[in-house]
């Protein structure tokens, strides 16, 4: 077995784990909230007296009559299946919910994404490039303020702007492009920010390291320079950024989607909180789980394609292993 296919075995062996720890996490935690959902549920509707009867009937058909192990081996065992179960306040399955909510995040998610790295790495570039002291302070000055301001205070910002005063774009609810690139880009300043930062230190790292004097005495361009050596070798810590971010990504969507009326995960999250929905919340942390875990995972693969040494080191820990 090669060391290479020994570290994908034990990442896909990580990622197993922290699915399951994300199932039994928000499994506990939903449990220990003092509120029942069954009783939220006949409650919701104040016009019926509550039947003892009516109410007993939904706690077996949720299996909520059992035992809390009772319950979470049943949700486990289901939940390896495929089977996430049914919400308790709709009774729609969580797997179609689930699926008609993701692609509207999915959408939002990757352009948010898509913007951050293109405009993060375009600013840490120019950045690094530019020999020009007052042109890079003003560039680096930009990172820390994208990051510094908070994600629904943007997205409030670029409505005023861009939907109530120019009217270029449909305030809430909109589909389509027109109706993403507002959310998209609230959702993208934060991470592009962080990923400029990350990356410009980097570059400044990269362009102080011998092999960029030896590229110059063998009469290489700035310009070659930049691109054929120091950008990818300062690429890998801001690749990593961009993969953690993902999960601040999904979070985020809770607040955009609510800030631009927006359907997707986000809503179907705070619907989700506020009946004390169990199988639907307990399906949106495996989905934010599982979509962190591939993103990062993917992350690690594609690490030593642009870092030779990190493969290196990895065969040299493989050969003492």
């Amino acid at each position: 077995m090669t060391p290479m296919t020994r570290y994908v075995i034990v990442r896909v062996l990580q990622a197993i784990g922290v699915l399951w720890a994300a199932f039994t996490i928000s499994f506990a935690v939903l449990f220990l909230l003092p509120s029942d959902p069954v009783q939220m549920a006949v409650d919701a509707d104040p016009g019926v007296p509550p039947d003892p009867a009516a109410i007993a009937e939904l706690r077996a058909r949720y299996g909520l009559d059992r035992t809390v192990p009772e319950q979470y081996w049943t949700a486990l065992t289901h939940a390896v299946r495929g089977d996430l179960g049914r919400s308790l306040n709709t009774g729609q399955s969580v797997t179609g919910a689930l699926a008609q909510s993701i692609p509207s995040t999915l959408a939002l998610a990757g352009l948010a994404l898509l913007l951050a790295i293109v405009f993060g790495t375009a600013l840490a570039v120019a950045a690094s490039y530019t020999r020009r002291p007052w042109l890079r302070n003003l560039l680096t000055a930009l990172p820390p303020i994208g990051a510094a301001m908070p994600t629904f205070w943007v997205g409030l910002l670029l409505l005023q702007l861009f939907s109530f005063r120019l009217r270029l774009v449909p305030a809430f609810g909109g589909t389509g492009f027109s109706g993403t690139i507002l959310p998209a880009v609230t959702l993208a300043v934060p991470v592009g920010a962080v990923i400029a930062q990350v990356f410009y230190s980097g570059l400044a790292t990269t362009w102080r390291q011998p092999f960029v004097d030896v590229a110059f005495a063998k009469g290489a361009s700035r310009l070659w320079v930049q691109w054929r050596h120091v950008l990818r070798a300062a690429a890998g810590p801001a690749l990593t950024v961009a993969g953690l971010w993902v999960g601040t990504v999904l979070a985020g969507s809770v607040v955009v989607e609510t800030v631009f009326s927006r359907g997707g995960l986000g809503r179907l999250t705070q619907n989700a909180v506020l009946h004390q929905d169990i199988p639907v919340v307990q399906g949106i942390v495996l989905i934010a789980a599982l979509a962190f875990v591939v993103v990062n995972l993917a992350v690690d693969l594609i690490y030593p394609l642009l870092d030779p040494r990190v493969a290196v080191a990895r065969e040299k820990v493989g050969a003492h292993v």
